[in-house]
Order: C-alpha cells, then structure tokens, then sequence
C-alpha cells in the first residue's frame, strides 16, 4: 500500500514540474515577443533610427572601430606594419646610442671653452679686451643709435664722467659675482626649488658640470656642483647621477621616443653643525590627559630645500610609487635633463636673460597662432552670410 502512494506520489510531483517546465517556457516565449515587438516599435522610431546610426557611424570612425571593421586579410598586412614599425624603433634605439657616443666625443671638445668660462667667473682668467668684444644685434644697433642722437654731446660728456668716477669709488669686484645663483634665479623650473635659506650656499656654487658614462657602460650622466669653502658643508662636489633607458620595451615598444630617465641617485651632503636646510626644528605643546600638565617637545622634520634634489626617492624593487613619490620623481628628471641640455651649455644666455626670452618667443608664436585661428573661426561664425555647409569637402574630394 505503501508503495502504491509513493508511485501516485512520484507521478503527481512529475506532473508538477512538467507544469512548471511549460509555465517556464510560456514565460520565455512570452518575454521574446514582447521583446520582438518592442525592437520592431523602436525601429518605426525615426529618432531612434537616427541616434542607432549616428552612434554606429561614430564607431566605424574612431580607430579601434574602423581597424575592427577591416577585412581579415588587410587586418594581417596591418600586423606586418606593426611588426616593421618594431623594428624601426629597434634601429631608432641604436641611433641615440651612437648620439650619446657622440655626446660623449663633443664633451671634450667643449670642456676647453667651459673651463675658461669656470675662470672668469670665478676670477682665475681675466679676460683680454679682444675677448670683451662684442657686436650687438642690429635691432640693438638702430635702437641705440636713434636714442643716442636725441642726446646732446655735452650731456654724453658728463654721464660718462659721471660713471667713470663711480667705477673709481666702488670695489672692483672678482670675477662674475652670484652668477649660477642668477642663472637659477631667472628659470621658473630652479627658481621654484630655491628658498630664501638656500640663496647664502648657491652664492658658493662655482660651476655646474655633466659627466656622461663611459663607452661600453649602461647610458648614464652625472651632474656635478662644485662648491668653494663654505660654512655649511665640507663637500667639494655634489653629484646626481641619472640611469637611462635607450631600448624600446617590450611591453609597449611603440611607446619608444629616445633615451628616458630611468632613475637617479643622489649624493650625502656632510652638513657642518645646525647648518642643515633641508631640515628644521619645531616645537609642539603636548597636555598630559591624566594630570592636566602641558609640556614642550621639539621635533625635526623636513623643510623645503634646494638641496633636496640631492635626496631623490627610492624606487623599490616591484617599481610601485605613492602618487607623491612618483610626482617628485618627475619633477627631478625633468629638472635633470633640463640642467644637462640647457643650463650647462648656455648658462651665459640664461644669466642675461636671453634664452629666457628665446623660450618665451617660441611659446607666444604657438598662442599667436591658436588666437589667429580662433579669430577666423569666430568671424565665420559671426558673419550672418556664412554657410557652414560650404566648407565640408564635397563628396567627390574625399579620400579613398
């Protein structure tokens, strides 16, 4: 009997399902119809119409969409560009290799000329009056001459008397004074680096020079500050060195621009005694919670300093940075580069100014430019005979 109503038992929970498995299946078929019909009432929309077109024309324009678009067989010849374009960056990277080697050669040949100019301005040299000669631009020629002959001979007589008798009262002064602590002073990038703390030591900075890795090393310079005597640390030099990378990366080969900086180390600066900059002391007041009582603690931290580019960031191991550290090291090859390009070589030009002004040229013709164009397209814009549907190429002047 038992039996019996397990059998009914069994038979009445497969019917169940078998209910269950059509009310499923209804549902199912009911939910693709509607789905039918609502895609055949959005395809009657025409501004439906008109966004699902203007959306899949966006796609096949973008790059990504328009290579997926290509044919497989063109896909292929693509992937046989790239695999060219790997190695073009491949010769590229022995190219600057060759360039640093020849970076290397002209190095000396240029070391001549920085070591006289070491010596003037630090007083060793004094130069000849043939090497004091100098013929100003011809733009400087005119205006000098136009402003001369408003002056009176009579008055010229005078001012120079004048100055030839302040020069007799003041000191002559040895050499070209503060002129590195000028040259930062004038570049935005160094003179943000330098606090007021900082002005006394660079006064003591007698050249700046680079060093690059010898033949056969791993691509690298060194940047070298020398310092006369002074009250604040015992070292001569202060050294920087850069690593660099001229070989594209595996992981992203076309990426490659030329040698990057890698890394950098810096130097131990042997302070003398409380002549630290980079640090300062402060004092906290603390309150005891039990007994009420305040006392005074003084603490050492870090104070903004110039001299912190001689403490760069570690780079660990797995290569990960804070957001800080990295910013910093940014920075710091920026700055890096900046001094081995620019500064060494024409250090002159940055102390007058001139090459200040030759990267301001370069940034207003650029603003010039973009300020000539937005004119145009302002006046177009304004001009109520203006039809914009002239200036889209007609169809037949479209490239295949």
């Amino acid at each position: 009997m038992a039996d019996i109503d397990n059998k009914e038992q069994s038979e009445l929970d497969q019917d169940l399902d078998d209910v269950e498995e059509v009310e499923e299946e209804e549902t199912g078929e009911e939910t693709k119809i509607k789905a039918r019909q609502l895609t055949v009432q959005m395809m009657q929309n025409p501004q439906i119409l008109a966004a699902l077109q203007e959306r899949l024309d966006g796609l096949v324009e973008t790059p990504t969409g328009y290579i997926e678009s290509l044919p497989r067989v063109v896909k292929r010849r693509v992937n046989a560009l790239k695999n060219l374009q790997v190695k073009c960056a491949q010769i590229e990277a022995k190219f600057y290799e060759e360039v640093h080697d020849l970076e290397r050669k002209y190095a000396v040949l240029y070391q001549p000329l920085f070591d006289k100019r070491f010596e003037i301005i630090n007083a060793i040299y004094e130069p000849t009056e043939e090497e004091c000669e100098w013929k100003p631009d011809e733009e400087d020629e005119i205006s000098h001459s136009l402003m001369l002959s408003f002056i009176k001979e009579e008055l010229k007589e005078k001012a120079k008397v004048e100055d030839e008798k302040k020069d007799e009262e003041k000191e002559d002064p040895k050499g070209i004074p503060e002129f590195w602590l000028t040259v930062f002073k004038n570049v935005d990038l160094l003179s943000d680096m330098v606090q007021e703390h900082d002005e006394p030591i660079l006064k003591h900075l007698k050249d700046i020079k680079v060093k690059f890795s010898d033949a056969g090393q791993p691509m690298s310079f060194v940047l070298e500050f020398h310092f006369e005597p002074n009250e604040y640390f015992t070292n001569e030099v202060l050294t920087k060195t850069y690593r660099m990378r001229s070989e594209p990366d595996d992981s992203d080969p076309f990426s490659f621009d030329g040698p990057e900086i890698m890394g950098c180390t810096g130097c131990q600066i042997d302070w003398k005694k409380g002549k630290n900059v980079t640090l300062k002391t402060i004092k906290k007041k603390q309150k005891h919670k039990g007994r009420g009582t305040v006392r005074t603690v003084t603490k050492t931290v870090s104070n903004d300093s110039f001299f912190n580019f001689f403490a760069p960031p570690e780079v660990p191991e797995s290569g990960d940075l804070d957001d800080d550290s990295e910013a910093i090291l940014a920075a710091d090859f920026e700055i890096g580069h900046f001094l081995r390009e620019r500064i060494i070589p024409r250090s002159v030009l940055y102390f007058t100014g001139e090459a200040i002004e030759d990267d301001d040229d370069d940034y207003d013709e650029e603003g010039e430019e973009a300020d000539e164009e937005g004119e145009e397209e302002g006046d177009e814009e304004n001009d109520p005979d203006y039809d914009p549907k002239k200036d889209q190429n007609p169809a037949e002047c479209k490239q295949q």
